[in-house]
């Protein structure tokens, strides 16, 4: 009899895992939807299409790009917690809207690891300090020095309010004692522009939104966030360098799909992708975009977010910004 029951349990084993393996093998029988939860220009959104592009290419379907900004990216975040769990809607997610959100909000419509399961981590994204050109600023002493001679006047542009980009300026502030005013925008984009025209008196940007700036001219590098220097800028210091040691925390971009979505597809994305990550050219198209490309399984990501988490926490309680 328990032999008997015992075939009986392999048998429905087989049955339940056929249908799975099968979806993977088929997957994708039509176009793949990426949700972008911020504007066009940033960098979690030229990430995005590098991503569709070489998702077309490799599973011969179209990827298309879906723009959901708003709320500090939880506009498009709820959306696809509530799209259907079947390997259609992937969504890009970083530091920002993953982590630093569970303490910016009071209440969050999503939960990151119940709601998702990680993909794939595309790489560490460390920001840059950057000034318009036209002040005539040439290093983070000359800047405090000049927020010191221009007290509440100055502004720093975030890509949105609790987002690392506003936590950075906030610390800052902080460390150097500055009266400065934040200013926060829709995204990277936006605020970089306000920034290259001299609208904004300084951002703690993403690479992919400040280097067309900085190659234009149009502002200055100062300093860089992160354990270690840019490689684009090995020249630059980084902010510990320089004697802000809390300034060391580095974000990171990847990709998520709504919890529930078949494993088999979930691995099968995550070998492309890291594959792609780990080619020469894909390396370095990484670090054009600004991110030092990583590429680890779908387990590694989750304790990633697991372990960063309460030491944002710590830096987010320390910034003085009161939740939503």
């Amino acid at each position: 009899m328990t032999r008997r029951w015992f075939g009986y349990a392999l048998g429905l084993c087989a049955l339940l895992a056929a249908p799975l393996a099968s979806l993977a093998q088929e997957w994708p029988a039509r176009p793949v939807r990426l949700i972008i939860p911020y504007p066009p220009g940033g960098q979690t959104d030229v990430v995005a299409r590098w991503i569709g592009e070489k998702m077309a290419a490799a599973f011969g379907q179209p990827w298309v790009m879906e723009n959901r900004p708003g709320a500090q990216a939880i506009v498009g975040i709820t959306a696809a917690k509530q799209a259907p769990a079947d390997g259609y809607t992937f969504v890009m997610v970083n530091t920002s809207n993953v982590i630093i959100n569970k303490f910016a909000y009071k209440q969050l419509a999503y939960e990151p690891l119940t709601d998702f399961d990680t993909v794939a981590q595309m790489g560490l994204a460390p920001l840059g300090m950057v000034v318009p050109t036209t002040l005539g600023i040439k290093s983070v002493d000359d800047f405090v020095q000049y927020v010191k001679r221009n007290p509440g006047k100055a502004t720093f542009a975030s890509f949105g309010t609790g987002s690392s980009s506003h936590l950075y300026g906030e610390m800052l502030k902080g460390l150097a004692k500055l009266d400065m005013v934040h200013v926060p925008y829709k995204g990277a984009g936006p605020a970089m522009q306000d920034v290259a025209a001299g609208q904004a008196t300084m951002g703690i940007q993403d690479f992919a939104a400040t280097l067309p700036f900085m190659q234009s001219g149009k502002v200055v590098l100062l300093a860089t966030t992160g354990p270690r220097r840019w490689p684009g800028h090995p020249d630059v210091k980084t902010f510990v360098e320089l004697g802000y040691p809390t300034m060391d925390l580095a974000g990171w971009v990847g990709v998520m799909v709504p919890k529930g979505t078949p494993r088999a597809i979930i691995e099968k994305v995550n070998r492309e992708l890291n594959k792609q990550i780990h080619t020469p050219e894909g390396t370095a198209k990484l670090q054009q975009l600004g991110l030092l490309a990583t590429g680890i399984s779908t387990a590694e990501f989750a304790e990633q977010i697991r372990r960063d988490t309460p030491r944002w926490g710590e830096v987010f309680r320390q910034s003085g910004i009161v939740p939503e």
